[in-house]
């Protein structure tokens, strides 16, 4: 289906993929005039308030049934108790969800700008109130050990636990529900419309999933009964009693393991590295399906004295079958004025990462490059041959090389 907007038209069945680098504001073919000298936020959210419009109106396959007509509006649809939080004296409470821990007085709301003290409790203000769902390739994830070829329906609301001055999608993650556009679609409607599309799993992602605890439980419920899998997106900063529940319906994780050290975390994302190591951690422990994302910025976290402990790190913690996905930086949000990171400088890291005895090193964000491939750690073939978000070649018969039989980690048809 095709729409106009005030900027130009919009389709929303064709080029929904990200352009390497690019967030979730460039996801579909809008004014490409508009793109090429920079979107503004205005624009962002008024192009973010058409696409939710076609959303609802059938850009994607609609829900069946005029009970299953959804609302768009900007600012607050609907609100949800939370379980996550410790009453306090004079009615102040304290989040327990992440590590900020934010202790909150009357008509406050946390860091994560989507969950606010009422009457000395803690309600999640974007229960089923996404700002964004589109149909991804699971690759886009990204996913290289999970289902190739197959889509994930991808959903996301406004909020963010951290403050990275790199992230992609900004116009989303540091804005309140009153910001944007949202979409009055329940979990039920989610699940429905991801098999309406024939997506083999929901993922939680865009933003940090973490701060729409409630709704990702409530849907990873119904989407695993519906034989979905349930796959997330996460910076991993987390609490590790939600996080232990959340493990029983979540099927794989890619985990955004930032930088190595605790001034790149404080510096950059208003966070921290240890509460990240823990949860690396506990999913490996609950036998979730773990990958890892580094992106690697130029004069930020590009030391390779740092890199090669990371990876020692994740060889020894999480095992040398954790695939790592080394992601190029294109300049962004608050660090506009670095340059991209140089493709020898992910060779360099993948190398190290190589030479440490991890088994499965990725680039990302450099199509066509080897580095997208998967090679067998035993006999060295090729097993699973990507250009892009493009899948070629596949040698895997039952999760293992098609070769020699050696297992391959992930989940596979």
């Amino acid at each position: 289906m095709t729409f106009k907007t005030g900027r130009g038209w919009v389709n929303l069945l064709k080029g929904t993929e990200a352009l390497p680098g690019q967030g979730l504001e460039r996801s579909a073919m809008v004014d490409r005039g508009m793109f090429n000298r920079g979107m503004t936020k205005r624009e962002f959210l008024r192009f973010s308030g058409a696409t939710l419009c076609a959303l609802s109106l059938g850009g994607l396959p609609s829900c069946s049934g005029p009970s299953q007509a959804q609302i768009v509006k900007k600012g607050l649809i609907k609100t949800k108790l939370s379980p996550y939080f410790t009453p306090l004296q004079g009615g102040e409470i304290e989040c327990t969800l992440c590590p900020n821990r934010c202790r909150l007085a009357r008509g406050r709301r946390g860091l994560c700008r989507v969950r606010e003290n009422r009457d000395g409790k803690q309600y999640s203000l974007v229960y089923g109130n996404p700002c964004a769902a589109n149909l991804d390739p699971i690759e886009k994830k990204p996913f290289f050990h999970v289902l190739p070829a197959t889509t994930s329906f991808s959903i996301a609301t406004v909020g963010c636990n951290f403050q990275c001055k790199f992230c992609q999608n900004w116009e989303i993650s540091q804005a309140s529900p009153e910001d944007v556009y949202n979409i009055d679609f329940p979990p039920e409607s989610v699940v429905r419309k991801a098999k309406e599309m024939n997506a083999r799993s929901i993922a939680y992602t865009y933003v940090e999933p973490t701060i729409f605890y409630e709704y990702m439980w409530d849907t990873a419920q119904l989407a695993r009964k519906a034989g979905l899998l349930n796959v997330s997106h996460s910076n991993g900063f987390i609490n590790p009693e939600p996080l232990r529940k959340l493990c029983k319906v979540l099927d794989a994780a890619n985990i955004d393991l930032k930088g190595f050290t605790e001034s790149f975390y404080q510096e950059l994302c208003s966070g921290e590295l240890a509460p990240v190591l823990r949860s690396l951690k506990i999913l490996r422990q609950e036998r979730v399906h773990l990958e890892i994302t580094n992106l690697v910025i130029p004069t930020k976290n590009d030391e390779m004295p740092v890199v090669k402990e990371m990876c020692l790190w994740i060889k020894k913690e999480l095992g040398p079958d954790t695939p790592i996905h080394f992601s190029r930086f294109y300049p962004l949000y608050k660090l506009r004025t670095l340059p991209p990171t140089p493709v020898s400088t992910l060779e360099r890291a993948r190398a190290i990462a190589l030479s440490a005895g991890l088994e499965y090193v990725y680039i990302g964000n450099v199509p066509g490059h080897e580095g997208e491939h998967t090679f067998c750690p035993k006999c060295k073939k090729l097993l699973i041959q990507r250009t892009g978000y493009m899948i070629g070649e596949v040698h895997l018969k039952a999760g293992k090389c098609g070769y020699c039989g050696k297992p391959i980690p992930g989940i596979w048809p």
